[in-house]
């Protein structure tokens, strides 16, 4: 995974250009970008080099609203992946999709 790369501007995801660079948008878009992997809260954060406190600010209601769920545990370290059923997930990937290929059309007119 190229970590570095959500830490480095000018590489921001469309999700971010176009919706603004929240912390909770952030993680939710890490989480876009890599929907067939599941992560530790440790690796969320230095993935998105975001501070634990802010992480932990947003990081519950992502949970508690199900955009993120549990998708297994390994000892007492729970692994965390998108909800790609959640009726806001598929909006925003829906939405990705569609400004992907309008951005596309554009360049190649």
């Amino acid at each position: 995974m190229p970590e570095k790369l959500y830490t480095i501007k000018g590489h921001e995801s469309i999700l971010i250009k176009t919706l603004g660079d929240s912390p909770k948008l952030r993680i939710i878009d890490f989480f876009l970008d890599n929907p067939l992997f599941d992560f530790t809260k440790k690796e969320v954060i230095e993935a998105l080099g975001m501070s634990k406190r802010t992480f932990y600010k947003y990081f519950p209601d992502l949970e508690k609203y199900g955009i993120v769920k549990v998708s297994r545990k390994i000892g007492r370290a729970k692994l965390y992946k998108i909800n790609l059923e959640h009726p806001l997930v598929k909006m925003l990937r829906e939405y990705e999709k569609k400004l992907s290929l309008q951005i596309a059309e554009k360049e190649g007119t």
